[in-house]
């Protein structure tokens, strides 16, 4: 309000101001006293209290560490040389002959075998001697065609001849015949019964009427 009045005198005193606005009036022009303004009143006005910038840390990158370094030994392969294997000839007619035998006489073990391949036939033989004492011999061949054949021989005797087994007569069981038995039989008295009495009645006479 006071800075509108101030432009307002201010353009009062202008316009007196300019040549021949006034010209020819006889008074004086006015004297106005200079308004008197208080001096503006200074508010203290604290300053805004700011938050102290912060505080960069230095802070000292990790160390690198670098990995042990762990050395392994390896063995270097063995190399085996292998010789090479030579396939063995095939004959193509083989033969061969072999014969062995036993005689044991503190356990009575007596045997012996005897085979030969001649030309692709096998030809052979064994005996032994059984148990009983006998002497019991095959004689075989045998080839692609005809196959095993034997012919087995029994020859000599018993060295421990078996006794003849006496076998007993069957033994004949005599059953008597049961003994008779005597039954007394007593005899039997019955009482003849008594005779009974009957009494007879009869009608006089007098009584007795007849319709016709």
């Amino acid at each position: 309000m006071i800075a509108k009045l101030f432009l307002l005198c201010c353009a009062c005193a202008s316009a007196l101001a300019k040549p021949g606005y006034l010209d020819g009036v006889g008074y004086a022009a006015p004297a106005y006293a200079a308004p008197a303004y208080a001096a503006p009143i200074a508010h203290a006005v604290a300053a805004p209290a700011y938050a102290a910038a912060p505080i960069a840390h230095a802070v000292a990158a990790p160390a690198a560490y670098a990995a042990p370094a762990i050395a392994h030994a390896v063995a270097a392969p063995i190399v085996k040389t292998v010789a090479a294997v030579r396939a063995e000839p095939i004959d193509p007619n083989p033969a061969y002959s072999f014969s062995y035998g036993v005689a044991d006489p503190s356990t009575g073990d007596h045997k012996d075998a005897t085979e030969t391949l001649q030309n692709g036939v096998v030809h052979g033989s064994y005996s032994l001697v059984e148990p009983d004492g006998h002497l019991r011999k095959v004689t075989y061949t045998a080839d692609k065609i005809n196959g095993f054949n034997a012919v087995v021989e029994r020859t000599g005797a018993s060295a421990h001849p078996v006794a003849p087994v006496a076998v007993a007569a069957p033994v004949a069981k005599v059953i008597a015949a049961p003994a008779p038995v005597a039954v007394a039989h007593a005899p039997v008295a019955y009482a003849a019964p008594a005779p009974v009495a009957i009494a007879k009645y009869g009608l006089p006479a007098a009584h007795v009427g007849h319709p016709w």
